[in-house]
């Protein structure tokens, strides 16, 4: 099988930055870091919870291009703008996943304004 890479994305998927939201590299997908925006750009809540929800919905959206769920997931980065967030966010988090929870890594960083969570995933999934 020839080593390729695919670029996934579809319309308004990034507000104009310049990323693809997955990239497939053989079994692997690599979703980009995702923050709390809606279809139209605009960042969703003010708070974590509401944030964390968009984000895990952001991924699931990107996750789909490759044919992947959420629970094909094996290793997050997260980025939260306050660590005192953190138990509500992994409150929040561990609901999304059905078979089992990835390997993560959670870090508290200055992230944009308004934004109190970033997510990036990668995911395994076999080619068939």
């Amino acid at each position: 099988m020839p080593k390729t890479i695919e670029y996934l994305t579809f319309a308004g998927a990034t507000g104009g930055s310049p990323l693809s939201p997955a990239v497939r590299t053989g079994d692997f997908v690599w979703v980009s870091g995702q923050i709390p925006a809606g279809a139209d750009g605009v960042i969703v809540g003010h708070e974590i919870t509401a944030q964390t929800k968009q984000v895990m919905a952001n991924i699931e959206k990107a996750l789909a291009l490759a044919g992947c769920t959420l629970d094909d997931i094996c290793k997050t980065t997260v980025w939260l703008q306050d660590a005192r967030d953190f138990r509500a966010f992994n409150t929040t988090y561990a609901g999304f996943f059905t078979k089992g929870l990835p390997a993560r890594t959670t870090s508290e960083a200055r992230l944009m304004a308004n934004i109190l969570i970033e997510i990036e995933a990668v995911a395994y999934k076999p080619q068939d």
